[in-house]
C-alpha cells in the first residue's frame, strides 16, 4: 500500500470530521432525528405531512454545498476509476444494503455509533468488513 502524501490532508479531514460531529450532534439535539442520509432522502420517497420541507432543504444543502465550496476555493480534481455501469450497480447496491441494514454510514457509523447503539455497532463492523472484502475481491482477485 502507497500513500500518496501529496494529497494527505489531516487538517482538512479533521476540520471536515468536526463539522461532521458537530452538525450531527446538532440535528439529534434539534431534531430530535438521527443525520441518516438514506433515511432522510428515503423519507422524500414516502412524505408525511409537514416533513418534506426540511428533507428537501437538507438534500439541496448536500447538493449546494460544493458549488459554494467551488466559489472561494478551487475544487479539487476527480478521478472515477470505474465505469457508468459499474456506477449504477454500486449505487444499487449500497441503496439496497442502506435498506436492509436500516441505515447508511452516517446513520450507523457516525450518530449510531456515538450513541453506543449495538445495534449500529454491528452494522458499522459489517459494512466496513463487506467493503475491505470487495476491495480485496476487485484488486486482487480481478486485476
Amino acid at each position: 500500500m502507497n500513500i500518496d502524501w501529496g494529497h494527505f490532508t489531516p487538517w482538512a479531514s479533521l476540520a471536515g470530521g468536526i463539522i461532521l460531529g458537530l452538525a450531527s450532534a446538532m440535528f439529534i439535539l434539534l431534531n430530535g432525528r438521527v443525520l441518516g442520509i438514506s433515511g432522510i432522502l428515503g423519507g422524500l420517497f414516502r412524505p408525511k405531512s409537514g416533513d418534506t420541507s426540511w428533507r428537501v432543504a437538507f438534500i439541496a444543502g448536500l447538493l449546494l454545498a460544493p458549488v459554494a465550496w467551488g466559489l472561494f476555493a478551487q475544487m479539487p480534481q476527480m478521478r472515477v476509476d470505474a465505469g457508468w455501469s459499474t456506477l449504477v450497480i454500486a449505487g444499487l447496491l449500497v441503496g439496497w444494503g442502506t435498506r436492509y441494514g436500516a441505515g447508511c454510514t452516517s446513520g450507523h457509523g457516525v450518530c449510531g455509533l456515538s450513541r453506543l447503539s449495538p445495534r449500529s455497532l454491528a452494522a458499522t463492523l459489517a459494512f466496513m468488513a463487506a467493503g475491505f472484502a470487495m476491495v480485496f475481491v476487485v484488486r486482487h482477485l480481478f486485476a
